[in-house]
């Protein structure tokens, strides 16, 4: 049947096998060239290798074949009989084949048939008669066989007359055997010469071969089935099957039948044409055979080509060609080409109408073959139709009306075959996409709507659009043979899609159609891809269709929303098309409130809200919460809660994803690589952290709006920071802005987008420059462990690689390990600092009115009824439960760099002050118990960095101490000590040192374990310059240590002295290892300063801690009790000049520093200048002589005709000045000298008397025996100019350290240079903190050094806020205080000259923004000391009255240059009162202008303090006019003489040691001070220097001591102590390996050992004037 021929090529029916194809193993047939017998013979020895019927020939007679016959032939004589034109041979053959028996007639036949064959005999007609009953059916095969090729041989007889032929045809289409059928073929074939003379049969012709047309066919039908049978039985796989003799035989009925038409069809009237097209279409209705279709089609061609189809046979003709045409694709062309034919005949339009009326009478049949018929000739129609739409008229074929075409393709679109809406939409596409691309003519002016609604019924059929969705390409036709029904419709729909698409994209606006199009495409929206739909939206859009507006906007929106938006097969751009639409309709809606259903914004929202928890996009997600942020503004609270609970929904169910940050090639956002090279990290967010950044954008619009909605959206973003189940970017977003809470000083809640931890962040790489550098040190690890002499050393605990180590997706290598299976951190990094991107969106610039920390009982600072309170308890609740529940690592680090910063922010909790007590005890149990997270192996971290942090939470916490308890303040201190012994030392000591301005009797308490432990840690690297900080510090506050004993203040001169060992026994090896080397004539001396370890960016911080070690025994010292001072003496002298091998050791820092002690031990008098009124005009002539005694320069200025001096002693450390005046006790019983008054010699004083300047030196110091060593004698200077130029440089050397410090005031929002430098007021919290700086001292006149401040003319202020101890002197360049004048001095220039050039400013930041380091441009500026109040307080509530400062904090930060060490404990930020401020402040600043004098001479050299640098011009006047010019000779003591051992060490060591006793040989005078005292300090008379600084002694047995007003301990101090000798000249005890300013003592006597240590405990025992005062 032919409705079978759908699985044509590919299956058989049910009892049929379908046949081979001609041509694919058929060989062609043979052309007969030659005639007679050897051609028949060919033919059937041809015929009989491809054929299996007939069978082959069993030949009874044997002798009988082809060769004998040739043979026989080769004797053969022609000669012709005179009767019948035969030879006498051919006769004998003719007789046999008449009167012989079977096989002679057999034998004759054959060799007559050659002879026909090669020569035509006459009596051909006679022949045949003669043997024409061989043909018969009874006859044997063989002989069957012979006889039909005779007859064909003579019917080739050219000279065959019409009745012969005649004959002829009688005989050939009488019946005969079947297995004859392929011989009566081939007779009547060459009886007709092929089909072109049908002579003597003309009418009998057509019906015969209608009639072997049938048999034929039938014949064939069945051997196919018997064949296929076969198959079934037979072995699967051994080919294809040769084709049946019957399948040869019809194949050659129907070429002779074509052939037959084609050249005689004149003579086939309609009937007989009827009949024929009947047995043409039977077959094509009933076969599955393509050849058997091919040869009708080619017979009917041959029909309407030469004849024409009766008009009775034109509907079944044209049914069946065009079932053809569409159901075998391998025919298409040839029917095709008959259909076109029968098209451009006079049968054209009845063949339209033929087609159209298949369609339109087209209705489903419960018969399901009927209805399975009515489809196929639909189909066929159909596809006619649509090949007829692609020609013209021009050419003749007719055309099709639109009306009836539409109104065929409506009726059989209701069908519910797919097939049939395959090929109408199939026939649609033709029309929109015909010849060269355009649309077809008959559309163009007509109105599409009813074509496109033929198609959208057709769509209703399509399958799963998804299947072609992700196509690249169409299909080919190999796959269109394997889809479906239902697929062939998807695919045709969208090639309609996309024709339609690509008219609107190349219409202009006066396509008419355009809205059918958009119409259409809204229909089948199911099967649009994106970009269709982009379209339909933007149309949608475009024509407002989905506004109340227009009629019918609801079924719009629920088309955008259902069809478009809330479908998740949509590529997600399509979607956010859709949203906009849907965004616009709600503002509408929300403008139009009144003029539509209340409910119909909330309903739109809510159907938004449906499709919300099942999201998986991310980029529809992102929009969509950013669209429902929107709307929670201004929802109500039902509505609200609504989206806040979709929002908890969908975070519940993100539960796993993949890999949020992968280091993957840049692309752009078409999914195109980037540029080579290029790499960054491809952000992957998750489903909850869009969510979580939802919340915040929530939280930050409501924060100004609506506080309860901020309230409920805090609480989602602390659920979601909780919790362990949310993805790590979705709580780190939570965490985000929770920990960018602030408080201002009303409790107004506001967010910063400052956090200011960078500093902090870099400990745990979370910066970019920490994690280059951290990078950098591990990959350069590898290559130092490849040149180590010591492979199997360990290495260090930081990150190592191996060869064939592999990198961590973050980026961090992973920590390699000895083990077999490393543990390893496979998380990313996912954040670091600084985060411009932290916040979704900008917060306001100004706290919230509606949003408070904190709100009084009374109204108090918060006047707003209407503020609601941001409960921060459950905030701190969940960050107790995040360190106690630790887990993912880039949380855990989040809070460790983060919550300083927080808790700096008073305000904030003051209405969680007990969670704020119970955080703390949490902190401090964590830390102490080590309760903390470990951080991951690969991230090359330490647990100590994550103490590190958590040590600065602790800082932090430090400021809520006015709401603990005692015992909870000693807890911190306690903890804080806990810490010190580990690698967290740094940041413990600067917490202590807080602490010791904040919790003053805690660390008292605990004063003496913790310098127990700095004792234990001051040799770490990198911590002794903290500890010596610290002590420094802790020796301004004498509140902390007023009861320590002796044995603590041991610890601390001990913690000094085991720094100084350490830098010491450094030193020696190096010395040790330079001397080991062999000598070079380019070696030198080891520099100064001493090696205090390798040299790095800082070379010069070694500097600064050797110095300051020495300045904290000189602070402590001063801090002990004026009574104890001296039994420190001993103590400190050992420590200070015995090195760590026992020798001599006499630096320039131990020198001044004992030259100090010396003038402090006894008394705490500060230093004393000369008196202004001794001058000659009050005292007559005054004498001057000047020495250079030990380290010290002597002047005395004698009266000469008075008994009247003044002694003005030079130290290093300082200078002292005294006014003395001599008495006389007359001798009893000595008569007064003639001249002279009597009464005088009554009297105490004798005047007249002449007193040089020589004569006090000599009865102070002459000793008595002389001592032998020179080095001790006094130095006399001469009385010239040179002389008093070098005392007056001197004297500009203060014997104190001066520094300047700038001070700058920054007012509210100001942030440029000049506006700052014009303030001329400031805060009263600012001038209070200048009032506890310093003394305000007037300039004009000033004394000191003002550092560059006017002293005359008042130009930089009248004033000065200045500060000074025993030891340094700070004058503050106060901004303020300074004249400011815009007309003369715009730029503020004079301001600027001298902040300019401050190493070290101090900032009082009000401004409210961050201070940039480069606000004020200078080179010199290397430190700025930002002070920040937290919070800040608003100008007006900042001049109202508050408290006393304790509870008023401030933010400190220490900023400074790159690559400028961090010397300070406020390198991150601490918080300190108002009240501890000026001292902490002014420690501050005096270490960093201390180590600044250094850094700024980095490259020149080293930084000389005032001290030293006074003691080198002492060494320099020694060497220039010291005995021997700067040697000394060795020679024999006179007679008499004593050696005093000790005192020639002293003077190897270069410290001169003079006797303090008189001689008995002159006579006796005293010294007296006049009035009272007598003692003049610095032109000032000073109160009695007795009680406890007096140490009497006595000289000889029963000798009074020469001094009778003054202690001796002082004068004998006074003359005789060195602070610090100049370098010993005696080649044979100085050191050949020494620095410049360092002697190290050798053993005097010529190098034997053992005689080092004698050295060193004589020059100890020399220095050690405890021992002698």
């Amino acid at each position: 049947m032919l409705r079978r021929l759908a699985s044509l090529g590919q299956s058989a029916s049910e009892d049929q096998r379908p046949m081979p194809s001609p041509g694919d193993d058929h060989q062609p047939q043979e052309t007969r060239s030659s005639g007679g017998l050897a051609g028949v013979f060919k033919g059937l020895a041809g015929g009989s290798k491809l054929t299996k019927s007939p069978p082959v020939l069993q030949q009874p007679f044997a002798s009988i074949t082809g060769s004998q016959v040739l043979a026989d032939r080769s004797d053969l004589s022609f000669q012709q009989s005179a009767h019948h034109g035969l030879s006498p041979e051919q006769a004998e053959l003719f007789r046999r084949l008449q009167n012989g028996h079977l096989s002679e007639r057999v034998a004759a036949a054959t060799s007559l048939r050659y002879a026909i064959a090669d020569f035509p005999l006459n009596p051909v007609r006679d022949i045949w008669h003669a043997a024409k009953d061989l043909i018969e059916p009874t006859k044997p095969a063989s002989a069957r066989q012979i006889a039909w090729e005779l007859l064909i041989e003579c019917i080739k007889y050219p000279a065959s007359t019409d009745l012969e032929r005649s004959e002829y045809f009688r005989t050939v289409t009488a019946p005969a055997n079947p297995e004859d059928f392929h011989l009566q073929l081939a007779a009547l074939e060459d009886l007709t010469n092929h089909g072109r003379n049908i002579s003597g049969f003309y009418y009998d012709i057509f019906p015969l071969l209608t009639q072997w047309l049938h048999e034929a066919y039938k014949a064939a039908r069945a051997a196919r089935r018997q064949a296929s049978s076969r198959a079934s039985i037979s072995s699967k796989g051994k080919g294809r099957s040769l084709s049946s003799g019957e399948d040869k035989n019809l194949s050659q009925l129907f070429a002779l039948l074509k052939d037959v038409i084609k050249f005689n069809s004149k003579f086939a009237t309609d009937g007989v044409v009827g009949s024929l097209m009947d047995m043409l279409l039977k077959i094509c209705m009933n076969t599955s055979v393509e050849d058997d279709l091919r040869a009708c089609i080619n017979v009917v061609d041959a029909v309407v080509t030469f004849g024409a189809i009766p008009n009775d046979k034109l509907k079944d003709c044209i049914q069946v060609l065009s079932s053809i045409h569409c159901l075998v694709p391998s025919l298409q062309k040839d029917s095709w080409h008959t259909i076109a034919i029968i098209c451009r005949s006079h049968h054209g339009q009845s063949t339209v109408r033929i087609l159209l009326d298949l369609l339109r009478t087209y209705s489903t049949s419960p018969d399901r073959d009927r209805d399975k018929d009515a489809i196929r000739d639909v189909r066929g129609a159909l596809s006619v139709l649509k090949k007829l739409l692609t020609k013209s008229a021009e050419k003749g074929y007719p055309t099709v009306p639109l009306a009836l075409l539409v109104e065929g393709l409506a009726t059989i679109a209701n069908s519910s075959s797919a097939k049939i809406a395959g090929e109408i939409l199939k026939l649609i596409n033709s029309l929109f996409d015909g010849r060269e691309g355009n649309i077809n003519a008959i559309l163009i002016e007509e109105n599409w709507s009813s074509v496109f609604a033929v198609a959208a019924q057709c769509a209703t059929k399509a399958g799963q659009p998804s299947l072609l969705d992700s196509a690249s390409s169409l299909p080919t036709a190999a796959t269109k043979d394997e889809l479906e029904p239902e697929d062939i419709v998807s695919l045709q729909l969208r090639n309609l899609i996309n024709r339609v698409e690509t008219l609107l994209a190349h219409k202009g606006a006066d396509f008419l159609q355009r809205d059918d199009c958009m119409v259409f495409l809204a229909e089948v929206q199911k099967a649009l891809p994106d970009s269709a739909a982009t379209l339909v939206v933007a149309y949608l859009k475009e024509s407002r269709g989905c506004f109340p507006s227009e009629v019918g906007w609801k079924k719009n929106v629920d088309l955008v929303l259902d069809c478009f938006f809330l479908n998740r097969n949509r590529n997600f751009l399509t979607r956010l098309r859709a949203l906009e639409v849907v965004i616009e309709v709600y503002n509408f809606l929300c403008l139009a409130e009144g003029l539509v259903e209340e409910k119909s914004v909330a309903e739109l929202v809510k159907r938004v809200l449906t499709g919300l928890p099942a999201e998986i996009d991310s980029h529809v997600l992102q929009e969509t919460v950013t669209f429902l942020v929107d709307v929670a503004g201004t929802a109500g609270p039902h509505l609200f809660d609504d989206i806040l609970d979709a929002f908890k929904k969908l975070v519940s169910k993100d539960i796993s994803r993949p890999p949020l940050a992968i280091l993957a090639p840049r692309t752009s956002p078409h999914g195109q690589p980037g540029l080579p090279g290029q790499t960054l990290y491809v952000e992957y967010q998750s489903l909850s952290n869009v969510v979580a950044r939802g919340y915040a954008q929530i939280f930050i619009r409501a924060m100004s709006n609506d506080g309860p909605k901020a309230v409920k959206a805090f609480t989602a973003l602390v659920h979601i920071a909780r919790s362990g189940s949310c993805e790590t970017d979705a709580r780190l977003t939570a965490l985000k802005l929770l920990f960018r809470l602030r408080a201002d000083y009303g409790h107004q809640i506001y967010l910063t987008t400052l956090t200011e931890n960078e500093s902090l962040a870099g400990t745990l790489y979370r910066t970019e420059a920490s994690l280059a550098r951290k990078l950098a040190e591990d990959a350069a690890q590898p290559l130092r462990g490849l040149r180590a002499e010591h492979p199997a050393v360990r290495p260090n605990r930081g990150i190592s690689f191996t060869q064939g180590q592999t990198t961590e997706r973050g980026g961090i290598p992973a920590r390699s390990s000895t083990t077999p299976k490393p543990t390893t951190y496979q998380g990313q990094r996912l954040w670091a600092v600084p985060d411009a991107d932290a916040l979704p969106e900008t917060p306001p610039e100004r706290p919230s009115s509606l949003l408070v920390s904190y709100k009084e009982e009374t109204g108090g600072i918060n006047p707003e009824s209407g503020a609601t309170v941001l409960n921060m308890t459950p905030w701190l609740e969940a960050l107790v439960s995040l360190f106690h529940q630790g887990g993912d690592w880039e949380v855990y680090s989040y809070l460790l760099i983060h919550l300083p910063a927080q808790l700096s922010n008073h305000p904030l909790f003051k209405g969680s002050i007990p969670q704020i007590q119970d955080f703390r005890k949490f902190l401090c149990y964590m830390i102490r118990n080590n309760g903390f997270q470990e951080p991951p192996h690969a991230s090359g971290l330490r647990r100590n960095d994550v103490g590190n942090c958590l040590f600065h939470s602790l800082v932090a916490m430090i400021s809520y101490h006015h709401h603990f308890q005692k015992m909870e303040e000693d807890d911190i201190v306690r903890t804080f000590l806990h810490g010190i012994s580990d690698k967290t030392a740094k940041t413990c000591i600067h917490g202590l040192s807080v602490c010791c301005h904040e919790l003053p009797m805690s660390v008292s308490k605990s004063l003496v374990t913790i310098l127990q432990k700095m004792s234990q840690v001051i040799t770490q690297p990198f911590v002794a310059m903290h500890i010596l900080e610290f002590l420094a510090c802790l020796s301004r506050l004498p509140s902390l240590y007023s009861n320590f004993r002796e044995d603590e203040y041991r610890i601390v001169f001990g913690i000094c002295f085991r720094y100084l060992q350490y830098v010491r026994e450094r030193k020696l090896s190096v010395r040790g290892s330079i001397a080991s080397e062999p000598s070079t004539p380019s070696a030198g001396v080891v520099p100064h300063p001493e090696v205090l370890g390798s040299q790095s960016a800082a070379d010069d911080l070694p500097q600064y801690v050797y110095a300051l070690a020495y300045h904290v025994i000189v602070f402590w010292f001063l801090a002990v009790k004026l009574p104890d001072r001296p039994n420190y003496i001993n103590l400190i002298t050992k420590a200070l000049f015995t090195d760590v091998d026992g020798t001599a050791s006499n630096e320039e820092h131990a020198q001044i520093t004992l030259d100090f002690m010396q003038r402090v031990a006894y008394s705490d008098a500060s230093d004393s200048a000369q008196d202004p009124q001794f001058k000659e005009e009050y005292f007559g002539e005054i004498q001057k002589k000047r020495w250079i005694i030990g380290n010290s320069l002597l002047t005395i200025r004698q009266a000469k005709e008075s008994n009247w001096a003044e002694i003005t002693r030079r130290y290093p450390s300082g200078t002292s000045s005294y006014a003395i005046r001599v008495e006389f006790t007359p001798t009893p019983n000595q008569p007064a000298p003639d001249g002279s008054d009597a009464a005088a010699w009554e009297g105490r004083f004798q005047n007249g008397t002449t007193f040089f300047p020589s004569h006090l030196l000599m009865q102070l110091l002459a000793p008595m025996p002389q001592m032998y060593d020179p080095a001790v004698r006094p130095i006399p200077l001469p009385d010239d100019e040179s002389i008093d130029r070098a005392i007056r440089v001197f004297d500009r050397n203060s014997p104190v350290d001066g520094h300047k410090v700038g001070v700058i005031y920054i007012k509210e929002g100001q942030t440029e240079e000049l506006d700052i430098l014009a303030n001329t007021i400031g805060s009263p919290d600012y001038h209070a903190f200048l009032k506890g700086l310093g003394v305000l001292t007037k300039l004009k006149g000033a004394t000191f050094n003002t550092q560059g401040l006017d002293r005359e003319h008042d130009i930089d202020g009248q004033y000065a806020y200045c500060w000074r101890d025993r030891v340094t002197e700070i004058v503050f360049h106060v901004t303020t205080q300074m004249p400011t004048n815009m007309e003369r001095d715009p730029q503020c220039i004079m301001k600027k000259r001298h902040i300019g050039n401050d190493f070290v400013n101090i900032v009082w930041n009000d401004s409210g923004k961050p201070f940039k380091f480069n606000t004020f441009p200078s080179q010199f500026n290397y430190v700025y000391i930002v002070i920040t109040p937290t919070p800040r307080i608003p100008f007006i509530a900042a001049r109202q009255p508050h408290d006393d400062g304790t509870s008023r904090f401030f933010t400190v930060q220490v900023l400074s240059q790159p690559e400028f060490p961090e010397i300070s404990p406020a390198a991150e930020p601490k918080m300190i009162s108002l009240k501890a401020l000026p001292s902490f402040i002014r420690l501050l600043s005096l270490n960093a202008s201390v180590f600044s004098l250094v850094w700024a001479r980095r490259e020149e050299g080293e930084h000389v303090s005032s001290w030293r640098e006074r003691l080198r011009q002492i060494k320099a006047l020694r060497s220039r006019f010291g005995p021997g010019g700067g040697t000394s000779t060795s020679s024999s003591p006179p007679p008499g003489a004593i050696v005093n051992n000790p005192a020639a060490a002293a003077a190897a060591a270069g410290l001169s040691v003079m006797s303090g006793s008189s001689g008995h040989g002159g006579p006796l005078h005293h010294l007296h001070l006049p009035h009272h005292h007598q003692v003049s300090v610095g032109g000032m008379e000073s109160p009695g220097a007795g009680g406890a600084n007096a140490n009497p002694r006595t000289a000889a047995a029963g000798v009074r001591d020469s001094f009778s007003s003054l202690r001796r301990s002082s004068v004998a101090t006074f003359f005789t102590s060195t602070s610090a000798a100049d370098q010993s000249h005696r080649s044979s005890i100085l050191s050949t390996v020494t620095s410049e300013n360092a002697d190290v003592m050798q053993p005097a006597n010529g190098g034997v050992p053992g005689q080092g240590v004698n050295t060193a405990e004589a020059l100890v025992d020399s220095v050690d004037f405890s021992k002698w005062t």
